[in-house]
């Protein structure tokens, strides 16, 4: 992957850094759409309330995020520690944009929460909040990356 700041083929450094931080949201957001599906249907299917099922939807997110980071660090023989402090560096920022967006919007869409989970309308709802927590994190990893910053941390440990 093309680092912040370097030309390739061509391409202005500019569109480098558009498709790192790109790259680096849909990164995040994966992550934070396993935890965040995982911690609604686990809460919903107990019938907890919508306190208590996002904040386990959250919990699980932010896991889920950090290991997708921290994962391939561990497999090449980072200590836990080490993985952890990079997914941290890289993720936290991201995740935490993406969290508060995306549950915001269940809470504010009405009927989401509320939904059965089998329903089209809670899976029109999370898609909506979660493309919605994408687009808002993404210029924030942008600006965090071109500071060397959030995403950049976990990639200057690739080499």
């Amino acid at each position: 992957m093309e680092h912040a700041g370097q030309h390739s083929h061509g391409h202005p450094a500019r569109e480098s850094l558009n498709r790192t931080a790109w790259v680096a949201t849909l990164h995040c957001l994966t992550g934070c759409a396993i935890g965040e599906v995982a911690g609604l249907v686990i809460g919903t299917a107990l019938g907890w309330g919508n306190g208590a099922t996002v904040a386990l939807a959250v919990v699980l997110a932010f896991l889920s995020g950090f290991a997708m980071t921290a994962v391939p660090f561990l497999r090449r023989g980072y200590a836990w520690r080490s993985a952890l402090r990079i997914a941290l560096a890289a993720d936290a920022a991201s995740i935490t944009i993406m969290e508060l967006v995306d549950n915001a919007l269940m809470l504010v869409i009405p009927g989401a929460m509320d939904a059965p989970i089998a329903s089209l309308h809670f899976w029109r709802s999370m898609a909506l909040a979660l493309a919605v927590a994408g687009l808002a994190a993404y210029p924030v990893n942008r600006w965090l990356i071109a500071r060397g910053q959030g995403h950049a941390v976990a990639h200057s440990h690739h080499h």
